[in-house]
């Protein structure tokens, strides 16, 4: 597939290719099948994808397997590995614009996130496992005097990381990141919506010094290509983030293929829990509407599910209906926008059709609601806020992934934490609180991977990043995920 220039107001031209990255370099797909990519704020297309299939996915498999079995990273000192993967932080850096520009492009987000927030995260990420590689240590086994127990972690081998759209180079990082550190080969294949950071950063990693073979990119439909990754004998693990639907599709290919081993975060309907005596309403306001509205609501983590007691309940909910209403909804490149838009026509329809079932179900429509910015051609939705939401409705159930907040007022702790736990999903909760023993005792009792006290979805790279139930039981982030893409060998040696 030849280059492409896409010309984007105010910014002038860029080059792309939507060809497969392979052995270190763009090569034609032997699929013939291709794609388009959406911009997501207008409905127009940006460019041409490869849509490769089970031939173009053999090829990077053999090519990963290839440069995992000959040991040129794998076998790599720590120092030599280290160095690379801190070149590459470097140039994504360096080309924090052209890359925030081309995710704000593909998947309608603030072009004030993409560069402050995603790209340099991403880069960060990276450099943080670099720094972690020769800081790991194995173990000596508490043996007795005839023999000594050496237990180390060794790569995996090659990895197919496949993730979503919302975030799409930062969770290319999450499995990067660790995976490469670990000395893996890795073959990412991008959400179909969002494949231009992935193609790019491929690239950039090559030019880092990663050797050939070693990061390679499959594009394309989860139907072909995330099949034939996750069927694949010669793929040792699938680490994946997105619905948990097709997470249990992928537990499923490792089962009926090689048992290769599947990292899992599946996504969530988080509860935020806000307590009688807890106080700073106007702060609590504020970061539970961004807990939910934040990149139009289409995050993993956002706090979908509010839990109110009722004492303060009419109070707060009238604050974060103030907090909405300042939102700015708009053109993705204007730097004033806060909320973007969804990121295509189909998951307008799944929204807009949550927001018509929450009415019909009897929930009482606070804000928002609709469609906005029609002749834009964008896939825009107003913030959305019901409130004497149940539990048992579907808008409190499903991850909605969506700018829709329930609101759900209870009376005790108790009933508190029995709504928060009624859920599939176990990723995230918080709880607001002046009291310390109420912070402890229902931290304690909350099921969730991740659980913040007067704060919402506070965090960085030194805390693992996953739930249980159906968000899956994979970790992402900190020393924790280097565990997900190595397995624990012992060499036993007898003395004599």
């Amino acid at each position: 597939m030849e280059q492409q220039s896409i010309q984007v107001p105010g910014y002038g031209a860029i080059m792309i290719c939507g060809s497969p990255f392979i052995d270190g370099r763009f090569r034609s797909a032997q699929s013939d099948e291709t794609l388009v990519t959406i911009n997501p704020a207008t409905g127009q297309p940006i460019a041409s994808i490869a849509a490769c299939g089970a031939a173009d996915v053999d090829a990077a498999v053999a090519s990963a397997r290839k440069a995992f079995e000959d040991g040129r990273w794998s076998r790599r000192s720590p120092k030599d590995r280290k160095l690379v993967l801190q070149r590459f932080a470097d140039l994504l850096d360096e080309h924090r614009e052209e890359l925030a520009l081309l995710e704000t492009l593909e998947v309608g987000k603030p072009i004030s996130d993409t560069r402050s927030v995603d790209i340099p995260k991403a880069a960060y990420m990276i450099r943080w496992y670099a720094e972690a590689i020769d800081k790991q240590y194995g173990d000596v086994a508490p043996t007795g005097p005839t023999a000594l127990a050496l237990t180390t972690r060794e790569p995996l081998g090659v990895v197919a990381a496949i993730i979503p759209w919302n975030f799409p180079l930062y969770l290319a990082a999450y499995k990067l990141g660790p995976a490469l550190a670990t000395g893996n080969s890795v073959i990412l294949k991008p959400a179909e919506q969002s494949s231009l950071t992935a193609l790019r950063a491929a690239e950039l990693a090559v030019e880092a010094g990663l050797p050939e073979g070693v990061f390679n990119v499959v594009t394309g439909n989860g139907l072909t290509a995330g099949r034939a990754l996750g069927l694949h004998m010669d793929v040792d693990c699938i680490a994946f983030t997105g619905s948990a639907r097709t997470a249990k599709v992928f537990l499923r290919y490792a089962g009926e293929s090689n048992m290769k081993k599947v990292q899992l975060e599946a996504g969530g309907k988080s509860p935020n829990i806000v307590m009688p005596d807890a106080t700073d309403l106007d702060e609590i306001a504020r970061q539970a509407a961004w807990g939910v509205f934040y990149n139009a609501g289409q995050v993993c983590s956002a706090g979908s599910r509010l839990l109110v007691h009722r004492n303060v309940h009419d109070e707060l909910l009238g604050k974060i209906a103030d907090v909405t209403a300042e939102m700015k909804i708009g053109d993705p490149l204007d730097e004033a926008t806060q909320i973007g838009a969804l990121i295509d026509e189909a998951q307008l329809r799944r929204v807009l059709g949550y927001i018509e079932q929450g009415k019909l179900e009897g929930a009482e429509l606070v804000a928002g609601g609709n469609r906005t910015l029609l002749s834009s051609g964008g896939y825009f939705v107003e913030p959305t806020i019901f409130a004497g939401v149940s539990n048992q409705m579907a808008i409190a159930r499903d991850e909605i992934f969506g700018p829709v907040l329930s609101v759900i007022g209870f009376d005790s702790a108790d009933e508190a934490i029995s709504i928060a736990n009624d859920s599939d999903f176990a990723l995230g909760a918080a709880v607001w609180t002046s009291s310390i023993d109420t912070a402890h005792s229902v931290s304690a009792l909350l099921h969730a991977g991740l659980v913040w006290v007067n704060n919402y979805d506070a965090s960085d790279l030194t805390v693992p990043w996953g739930g249980f139930k159906q968000t899956g039981t994979g970790r992402d982030k900190s020393l924790e995920a280097m565990n997900e893409y190595t397995g624990s060998k012992t060499v036993w040696i007898a003395r004599r």
